[in-house]
């Protein structure tokens, strides 16, 4: 009787290529056969790109003969487990992005070239005898030196490299000066680490409201279920993620946090490590490649028990992981907006159902598609509506601008305030959400205004240094002399920004610190940490900035905030214009009185009775977003419905509208009656950077139409002629209509 014949496979490789396909290749020949999540070396066209195996199979559609072979096996195992390769490709099918291209933006830059994965050093450290019986408080002053010795006296086999993640920045220093000293030893490395992770500072006393969220995360700590913290600013929230991470890294499990904003990152790591003898990596766009290879590392092989980091570090393999929480969950920075537009938060989400493991979204200020969820029953919904301790909230108060004098923007009734607050020894923070000095430079004579010609929008007027500077395209140029309109030279910055806010604060109280924070004043590595410690001395200042001030600081001394211009999003055209407003003042109200200080809120409007406003400052943010959830309702917008954009750009102006015409007729052709258009039309923001911009918009009463039509319809506009010669993109459930 014949041998059967051994059936050919066929390796699938996802290669980072815009092409929404994997690719067949033939396995090279005596090498073990590459399991899915390892990463291989392919000829692809004219090129050569690693890509990564997906899958194996015996079938392929295309002909055998022109299937090419993988030139090279990476890795010796995989590097991506099957719940990562799981998580990737849902991803690209909810999001409509190339698989190649997702993991192509989710991989740390060693790993996407192909390159060399192993340790460089065979040697780790530990602590010598007199290392074991040293008194750490009589170690001097050397945080560094502190904190290596205590890893090492809970973990062995940590190298230089594992420990310079855990410290955040290199050990190299420290290593040396406790080697001198004597108190630490290079060894043969023996095996991997086993965790055994102990609380250092002792947890606080949680109240009866803190106690009761705690206790019903921790019965749900083996099962999927996402919980939404609903807490008001200073409620103790971030103490509940404490007690809850301590369970969870007792148990041998990983933990997950996600902060909005890079800024936020260093302030959360130390307060975890003041907390946590367990290592702790963070990832965020500010670390070098190196860092970020080495955090990945360790998180993947398990050495990691906390990882900290911004929206991209959703995608980080964790072989333990056991919880995931999203801090300041209905912040926008979760949301990518260029490229692979996805949203960390619902990647987290989908990750933890997957895996079988709780999830908590913690926000004063919920997004209103997580409140919905929780109020239709999806998630559990935990309130913490009192302040932790003896803090009380503060009392928000409206200045009616039309009936006060002012001075650049500032009206007298609110320097009164500021100069009482600073006599009595506390800090002041006064909010606006615009850099530079003004928003416009105008000329007085002719009314010409400097515009950027790439976007077809106003410069910014900057002193600091001096010059225009277009917001929407980082574009500069040097200020005029004179009005290229008439020649006139009565030129003037109109409107206010931090900068021209600033410079009116130093004069009025010269004596004072006045320290502004914004995207241009904390551009260099530290400057943020630089301000905060100055802050956090206590010593009588203002702090003058934008919404970076706003999202998770804790600044005991401020015992008042000042909202220079509330009107701003009262009229916005987007409809998410008034949660967003509802959001701001809420956090950036939410910094005053946190601590014995007794706190005030003071808000500039020429609009003091808009119903916004009123209802913000007597019912509070969640009887707001309640309302703003049944006008949502009534007008079918998100989250009752669902929205699909694709956008598209062009050199030529009608380019956009025309590719966008032809793509609507193909969404049509495709569709059922659950579909609805807007559009095409010119986006607001109509040109950028040279680009001249439009959007179509599809809205559908279930997620599951666009993932049921995506693919066609991405196919068939591949095929456009039109699509080589604009540049166009979708985005699923888009935040950003500009």
């Amino acid at each position: 009787m014949a041998k059967s014949a051994i059936p050919q496979l066929y390796l699938q490789v996802a290669v980072p290529s815009p092409l929404r396909q994997c690719f067949d290749y033939l396995p090279p020949a005596n090498v073990p056969l590459p399991v899915p999540g390892t990463r291989v070396r392919v000829p692809f066209r004219n090129q050569t790109l690693t890509g990564l195996v997906i899958s194996t199979s015996c079938d392929t559609s295309f002909a055998p003969e022109k299937i090419k072979t993988v030139l090279e096996v990476l890795d010796d195992e995989p590097l991506l487990d099957q719940s990562m390769l799981d998580l990737h490709r849902w991803a690209s099918t909810y999001y409509l992005f190339p698989l190649g291209m997702t993991l192509q933006t989710s991989l740390p830059q060693a790993v996407r070239e192909g390159k060399s994965l192993h340790a460089p050093t065979k040697l780790t450290w530990q602590l010598s005898p007199s290392g074991l019986a040293i008194d750490p408080e009589k170690m001097g002053k050397s945080e560094a030196q502190k904190q290596i010795v205590d890893y090492l006296r809970t973990y062995t086999n940590l190298n230089t490299s594992e420990l310079s993640t855990l410290l955040g920045k290199t050990a190299t220093p420290a290593l040396k000066a406790l080697l001198t000293k004597q108190l630490v030893m290079q060894v043969p490395a023996t095996g991997s680490i086993t965790p055994k992770p102990e609380a250092k500072q002792t947890a606080l006393h949680l109240n009866d409201q803190q106690a009761f969220a705690l206790q019903e995360m921790r019965q749900a700590l083996n099962s999927y279920q996402c919980f939404l913290l609903e807490g008001i600013t200073g409620s103790g929230k971030t103490e509940v993620y404490l007690q809850l991470i301590s369970e969870v890294i007792a148990s041998g499990k990983q933990v997950m946090v996600l902060v909005p904003e890079i800024s936020l990152t260093p302030q959360t790591v130390e307060r975890f490590r003041k907390r946590f003898s367990a290592p702790i990596v963070s990832f965020h766009s500010g670390l070098s490649n190196k860092q970020r290879l080495d955090g990945w590392l360790a998180a993947r092989n398990g050495t990691a028990s906390i990882i900290i980091g911004t929206r991209s570090a959703v995608f980080t393999p964790l072989p333990r992981l056991g919880l995931i929480i999203i801090d300041e969950e209905h912040d926008s920075s979760y949301k990518q907006q260029e490229g692979f537009r996805y949203s960390a938060r619902d990647v987290a989400i989908y990750r933890a159902s997957a895996g079988k493991f709780p999830i908590v979204l913690g926000s004063a200020t919920p997004s209103l598609e997580s409140l919905q969820n929780a109020l239709s029953g999806r998630y559990k919904l935990l309130k913490l509506t009192e302040r932790a301790g003896d803090a009380n909230l503060p009392v928000m108060q409206i200045l009616d601008m039309r009936l006060q004098d002012n001075n650049e923007g500032l009206s007298h009734a609110l320097l009164q305030q500021i100069r009482q607050q600073l006599a009595n020894n506390r800090q002041v923070l006064v909010f606006l959400n615009r850099r530079g000095f003004a928003p416009l430079l105008l000329c007085r004579d002719c009314g010409w205004i400097a515009e950027c010609p790439r976007c077809e929008r106003s410069y910014t007027l900057h002193q600091q240094p001096s010059c225009l500077r277009c917001h929407h395209c980082d574009s500069q140029k040097p200020l005029p002399r004179a009005c290229p309109g008439c020649g006139s030279t009565n030129l003037a910055g109109v409107g206010l920004g931090t900068e021209r806010t600033e410079t009116l604060l130093q004069t009025e109280f010269p004596d004072y610190p006045i320290i502004r924070i914004d995207r241009d004043t904390t551009r260099l590595k530290g400057s943020l940490d630089q301000f905060v410690e100055t802050i956090n001395s206590g010593i009588p200042c203002i702090l003058v900035g934008t919404q970076m001030l706003a999202k998770g600081h804790h600044f005991p001394r401020v015992s008042l905030v000042a909202v220079l211009d509330a009107d701003s999003g009262l009229f916005s055209a987007d409809f998410r214009g008034q949660e967003n407003l509802g959001q701001l003042l809420t956090q950036v109200a939410g910094r005053a009185g946190r601590s014995e200080e007794p706190g005030k809120v003071l808000i500039q409007s020429y609009h003091p009775q808009h119903p916004v406003l009123q209802q913000l400052i007597t019912s509070g943010y969640g009887v707001f977003a309640r309302t703003l959830l049944e006008q949502r309702r009534a007008g079918r917008l998100p989250p009752f419905v669902y929205f699909l954009l694709i956008g598209a750009e062009a050199t030529m102006r009608e380019a956009p509208l025309h590719f966008l015409q032809e793509a609507l007729k193909l969404a049509q052709d495709l569709s059922t009656h659950d579909l609805q258009y807007f559009g095409p039309m010119t986006s607001p923001l109509g040109k950028k950077a040279g680009k001249f911009r439009a959007q179509l918009i599809l809205q559908a009463n279930k997620r599951t139409t666009f993932q049921r039509m995506g693919q066609q319809l991405l196919a068939a506009l591949d095929n456009l002629p039109r699509s080589k010669s604009v540049r166009w993109y979708v985005d699923v459930d888009p935040l950003d209509f500009s």
